[in-house]
């Protein structure tokens, strides 16, 4: 019970250390309530009106990557703390480490985890069916121009 005494009295300090500071704040703080103060906060902009939509599921996702790579440093640390006490076998098993990392980064990359913007889908193709890209295409050139690029009529809609 000994060897955890130090563990303990950490954690009691941590705790008292985070009451006291509650407290404090609570205490010592000034408070001038306003309308600007209660309005949630996003980049310095009072919002006007509710957002259309809810956040992109990606803006999560690369949140979690970063916070996945960021650990990585913080284990990386302590190994190049004591690197040298390590010698080879310290060397391949952080490498080791990094190779796992690299290749989740590279599977993220490749599965467009990083891809901001719309998602571009493809258009299916309906053979007999017209598109509306064909569409714009057709109704886009005059209907009196031959297709072969000729003359058009005098006379049939051509303003002179």
């Amino acid at each position: 019970m000994q060897n955890y005494l130090p563990i303990f009295v950490l954690f009691l300090l941590g705790v008292l250390f985070a009451a006291v500071s509650f407290a404090a704040s609570s205490l010592l703080a000034p408070r001038h309530p306003s309308a600007a103060k209660s309005a949630p906060y996003e980049c310095g902009i009072i919002p006007r009106r509710e957002p259309p939509e809810r956040f992109p599921v990606r803006f999560y996702l690369v949140s979690m990557i970063f916070i996945i790579f960021d650990i990585e440093i913080v284990f990386l640390y302590p190994w190049a703390v004591i690197f040298h006490q390590l010698g080879t076998f310290g060397l391949i098993e952080v490498l080791v480490f990094a190779a796992v990392v690299l290749v989740s980064f590279l599977y993220l990359l490749s599965h467009g985890a990083l891809d901001w913007g719309p998602m571009r889908r493809p258009v299916p193709r309906v053979p007999g069916r017209t598109t509306a890209s064909t569409v714009t295409r057709i109704s886009a050139a005059p209907p009196e121009a031959e297709p072969s690029g000729g003359p058009v009529p005098s006379g049939q809609g051509a303003a002179a």
